[in-house]
């Protein structure tokens, strides 16, 4: 949001009576070139991961030789991909922020609100940054068991990035445009540092209610003042370990490694690169003029093809982002040329973004299965029915509100043209089913699958659609990059919180309190459905997983709750507060995406989240819609 609001300002001087560009600054050309040499090695190793892991696919299924050393070399790359992906988004600030209460204050407050972001994510960056070197260093007397190198060459991609983010984020504030309220942030942040610092004496006797002062007052006041999120659960798991407990900081980065290097999570930046490769040729503008086709002459038509593409595009790409931009630029113009009203449009774009939260590939779903432990190609099955149970209650509120639409101006598509359109979508439509044939047959894991999705993607866009835009490509990988960084940061520090939590003695507390609740299963999925819709809407769904997935996942087995039925419900619960205004981010991801104003959608979406929530309800009361195909 942030860098498409400074993509609109006209940057534009006055010299008398005429419009001249203006020159950047030193500083803006010295940030530009640093970011440039960031940004060519971030792009390299998404190639190279895709390369490394492919080659094992096929040297292992293929040549029956597998490559002994491509897992260890794709973690070692992984681990640089993630931390330079970090400082790239950081540039460019696309680090997932709350900016529900920043976007509402007056402009003067909105700039010291967005300069205290940087400077409360720069303190974490320098608290942070020798215990990281630290970490290297020690790193460095441990040797890789396949490649037989030193893991400071993995462990030093940790303090490296940190301090590329320290510097980026140094450069922002020398380039603030108000020199004054630059400083009162970076005041602001000492002296709130500073009061927790005197205040240590009094800290470490209150015990665990520490962890509310860190973990919900300050994770809480500093996601809803904008800070970064991955910042925010930064600074308080640091200000908790250091300040009420004798564990070395140290600690706090290996956790965050850990988080961070686990490497099922690789197919995170590959299924982001999926995501826009199928967008860039031509694969989802065929999927959606099929099904534009079919039902284009039916009320509400266009509709029901938004509720499809959703579905068949999340199928593929993984990541909701990626989907609404795939799909929205196809059906939008013609959807508004029909009479269809904007904010209509961008409300069931987030309540679709919503439903698919559980069609495989998910991030969501790869990152449940990271953390707890729960078999990926079981939440990948799992996941399907969910998903059509809700855009089955989505397509009935559809048909309730267009049910009386003028469709007299619009020609009926013919046999031959829906046959043509079929012919021609025939490539794309198979992509999510050789996804899915590649897992089950056990051709490739759940991280190597991505890579066949991508080499197939890249040969229809070739050879089929002709559509292989090569200076599209570096942007790509670059922005792969970028949003994969923002997501893996945010996991490496929430881990960092969700070990804090369990080293306190809270997760015990919790799920005895849990355990104990009255009505048994039914009661512990009704109070599940409610938190993890408050966290969506909060903290999104990865680092809501990250935090409590290890906690609740254990306490619903014991109280009789199937783990993937459990996945599904709180996948769900989370998809409908991330897409909900005021405070879901994912609603504003829609509305940038549909290039419409939120408060154009807030009326129209709570139909649709309520549609969503009848769904939920059902898949709830239901097991077998999640787990009878397992």
């Amino acid at each position: 949001m942030a860098r498409i609001e400074v993509a609109e300002v006209e940057i534009t001087e006055v010299v008398v009576g005429e419009v001249s560009p203006r020159r950047p600054s030193p500083l803006a050309a010295l940030e530009a070139l640093l970011g440039l040499i960031v940004e060519i090695p971030a792009a390299i190793l998404v190639v190279a991961e895709i390369v490394i892991l492919f080659a094992g696919v096929v040297a292992r299924y293929g040549l029956h030789r597998p490559l002994i050393w491509s897992d260890e070399l794709a973690s070692i790359l992984f681990l640089w991909l993630a931390m330079l992906g970090a400082a790239v988004a950081f540039r460019r600030s696309e680090h997932m922020r709350m900016t529900a209460v920043v976007a509402n204050a007056r402009p003067a407050m909105r700039a010291y609100l967005d300069l205290i972001a940087t400077c409360a994510a720069l303190a974490f960056l320098v608290l942070i940054v020798w215990p990281s070197w630290d970490y290297a260093y020690e790193e460095s007397y441990i040797t890789t068991p396949a490649l037989q190198i030193s893991n400071i060459w993995r462990a030093a991609a940790l303090p490296i990035g940190i301090c590329l983010m320290a510097l980026f984020a140094l450069l922002r504030l020398l380039r603030a445009a108000d020199i004054r309220m630059m400083l009162a942030a970076l005041a602001s942040v000492a002296v709130f540092i500073g009061l927790f610092w005197l205040a240590q004496p009094y800290l470490k006797p209150l015990g665990n209610l520490n962890l509310v002062i860190f973990f919900v007052g300050v994770a809480g006041f500093c996601v809803f003042a904008g800070v970064p999120i991955a910042f925010g659960f930064g600074l308080a798991i640091f200000g908790y370990l250091a300040l009420t407990t004798r564990t070395p900081v140290m600690v706090l980065v290996g956790r965050m490694d850990e988080g961070m290097s686990h490497l099922i999570l690789l197919s995170v930046p590959l299924f982001v690169f999926l995501g826009l490769l199928i967008e860039m040729t031509g694969m989802a503008r065929a999927m959606v003029a099929f099904l534009a086709s079919l039902l284009g002459h039916v009320r509400g038509g266009l509709h029901y093809v938004l509720v499809g593409a959703m579905y068949l595009v999340s199928g593929i790409s993984g990541a909701k982002a990626a989907d609404m931009a795939a799909v929205a630029p196809v059906l939008f113009p013609e959807m508004k040329q029909r009479g269809a009203r904007p904010g209509d449009l961008v409300a069931l774009l987030a309540a679709t973004g919503a439903q698919t939260e559980t069609i495989p590939p998910s991030l969501v779903l790869i990152t449940i299965g990271s953390v707890t432990g729960v078999s990926i190609a079981a939440l990948f099955t799992g996941g399907l029915l969910p998903g059509v149970v809700l855009a089955v209650t989505l397509c009935m509120l559809v048909w309730w509100r267009y049910r009386n639409e003028d469709m007299s101006h619009v020609r009926r598509a013919g046999g031959g043209e829906i046959a043509r359109t079929f012919i021609v979508a025939l490539p794309a439509l198979a992509l999510p089913f050789v996804i899915r044939y590649a897992v089950v047959e056990g051709i490739a894991t759940a991280t190597e699958v991505s890579t066949i999705g991508i080499v197939y993607g890249a040969l229809v866009g070739l050879l089929i659609y002709r559509r292989f835009e090569w200076r599209r490509l570096f942007p790509m990988l670059v922005e792969t990059a970028a949003l994969s960084g923002a997501i893996l940061l945010i996991i490496g520090t929430a881990t960092g919180m969700a070990w804090g939590l369990t080293q306190s003695g809270f997760s015990r507390s919790l799920a005895s309190a849990m355990t104990g609740l009255p009505g048994g299963s039914a009661s512990f999925i009704a109070v599940s459905i409610l938190a993890f819709t408050i966290l969506g809407s909060v903290l999104e769904g990865i680092p809501a997983i990250v935090l409590f997935g290890p906690l609740l996942f254990p306490i619903a087995r014991a109280v009789g709750v199937h783990e993937v039925h459990y996945a599904m419900i709180i996948i769900l619960a989370m998809g409908i507060g991330l897409f909900a205004p005021p405070f879901g981010v994912g609603y504003y991801a829609a509305c940038a995406i549909g290039r419409v104003d939120p408060a154009e959608g807030i009326r129209p979406i709570w139909g649709y989240l309520l549609a969503l929530l009848a769904g939920l309800i059902v898949v709830a009361m239901f097991p077998w819609i999640s787990i009878g195909f397992l």
